[in-house]
This record gives C-alpha cells, structure tokens and sequence, in this order.
C-alpha cells in the first residue's frame, strides 16, 4: 500500500512538472535568455518551437523574408549597415536556420556546437560566384585580375592566398614597386632598373645575383655599381675610367702579353688584384 501511494506521489510529480514546462517554457525548460532582437518572445516559445520538435525553420520564415536577411528589418525597413552586400539565405542548399544559428544565450558548460558559416552551404552555382555577396577588393593588384577568386583564394580562408605573379598582364608584372617595397639596403637604393634582372615572380630567394662568382667587390672596388654599370644597365660593365684604366693602356699592356681578347675582363680577372685572378690565373685568355 505504501509503495502503491509513492508511485501516486512520482506520478503527479511528474505531471506537474510536464504542465509547468507547458505553462511556463522559459523558466522551466530555456537554455538561457533570448538575444536582445527576440526578447519580446521570451514567454511565447512556440512562437519559434513546435512541441517535441523543437526549432523549426519554417517558423523562422514568417518573420524573416530569406531575401531581406541581414539587408532589411521584419518591418522591411533598410539596415542603415548591412552586414552583407546580398541576402544569400535563400541561396543555401537548405533551409536549416538552427545550423548556424542559435538565439538563445547559453552558459559556456552546457552551450550547443552550432556549425559557423561555411560556404559548402551555398549552390555550387552561388559558391563560385564571390561577387554575389563580397565586393572586389580596390588595391591595383586586385583591379588588373581577369581571372576568378578561386584561383588564389579558398572558400574557407581569404588569407593565406596562393598567388601566381602568372596570372598579371604582362605591363603589372613588371611593376614590382606597385606592390612591393623596394628593399632599402645600399645595393637595392643604387638599382633602378627591373627587379627581374636578379629576381623571379616565383620567389624573392634565392636570387640569380651573386657578384663575387663574377667579381670580387673587395678594397677599392667595394664601390658604388654606376661606377662599372653606366645608366643602370646591369647587362653590361667596363673596367675603363679607373686609375690605368683605359682603351689605349689595356690594348698596349695585352697585346705586349700577346693577349688579344681583353674585352672581357672578368674573364680573367676575378678580382682587383693586380696579377691575373686568383681562380686560375690567366684562365680564358687567347692568344695569337
């Protein structure tokens, strides 16, 4: 009989709690308050959930018109700030509002995963065209671009890109200082011509240039480049204008030698000494 009387106890225990939850949703059974825009509905649950199923995103739509999401309010008046530049909502392979978002303000322990946004939501049709929703960026990289934004971006990450110089017309790909900085060290402040001239669009390092294969720039000859490189020309150099340096005395002092061929000098000369370089002496010379 006692047992029988405890059970009554349980089972109207248990139907007041269902009724109270019924009665009273949002104190019994709430995750936690509403976001600010939806605390009118704190008391009118089943204005968003339907009993034992919860959320449905059907209720959400007869507020929210999918194209004025985040353009306009319920009332359909303009978001002075948009948060996006067009509604995408009706665009996503399904209408599931709870997916990405949850408008109750959970605590932190009992909080529920909700999926961020993800483009992968998006028709593939949406997906591939970003100007759909994003505004071209305005730098002059940007604006000579002829080719979609999948070739360097990902759709989970603007940054970091995998930029091909490749994909520049020919006339941007040669203005490096359109989007680089010049590097300020006292080589490159003396250099005025094209950075190709050592550099590749592919990476900065490492360079082509290596002036101690070609010549030592050691003592005296440490010097500024116009001094053997006239007018910035970095394809050519003369030794001619420096101390004994000139036509007439290398053409006398070579051919003294038997030496024909001086045009080049660093063939022989690999570094300021006096006596021919120090790789291989007179290496490279013809005579007749």
């Amino acid at each position: 009989m006692k047992r029988r009387w405890i059970m009554l106890l349980i089972a109207a225990n248990l139907v007041v709690l269902v009724a109270l939850a019924f009665v009273y949703p949002h104190l019994m059974i709430s995750p936690g308050p509403l976001m600010a825009e939806h605390a009118a509905l704190t008391t009118d649950c089943f204005a968003c959930h339907a009993a034992g199923r919860g959320a449905a995103a059907r209720k959400c739509a007869t507020c929210h018109a999918l194209p004025d999401i985040g353009l306009r309010t319920t009332k359909g008046v303009a978001i002075a700030k948009a948060g996006v530049k067009a509604s995408f909502h009706q665009e996503l392979v399904e209408q599931d509002c709870m997916a990405c978002h949850s408008d109750h303000q959970q605590p932190k322990l009992t909080r529920r995963s909700t999926k961020s946004f993800s483009h992968a939501l998006l028709r593939v049709a949406v997906r591939d065209n970003c100007a759909s929703c994003h505004s071209a960026p305005a730098n002059e990289i940007h604006r000579e671009m002829k080719v979609g934004c999948s070739q360097c971006h990902t759709a989970d990450h603007w940054k970091p890109a995998a930029f091909n110089h490749a994909l520049l017309a020919p006339a941007v790909l040669a203005g490096c200082v359109a989007c680089h900085k010049p590097p300020a060290d006292g080589l490159h402040r003396q250099i005025t011509g094209s950075c190709a001239q050592c550099h590749t669009p592919g990476r900065w390092k490492p360079a082509s240039f290596e002036h101690s294969k070609l010549f030592a720039l050691e003592g005296e000859h440490n010097t500024a480049c116009v001094n053997c490189h006239a007018n910035n020309d970095y394809t050519r150099y003369t030794c001619y204008g420096c101390h004994e340096h000139t036509p007439e005395r290398i053409r006398a002092k070579h051919q003294e030698e038997g030496i024909r061929n001086f045009e080049n000098c660093v063939q022989c000369h690999r570094n300021g000494g006096k006596e021919h370089g120090s790789e291989g002496g007179g290496r490279g010379r013809e005579r007749d």
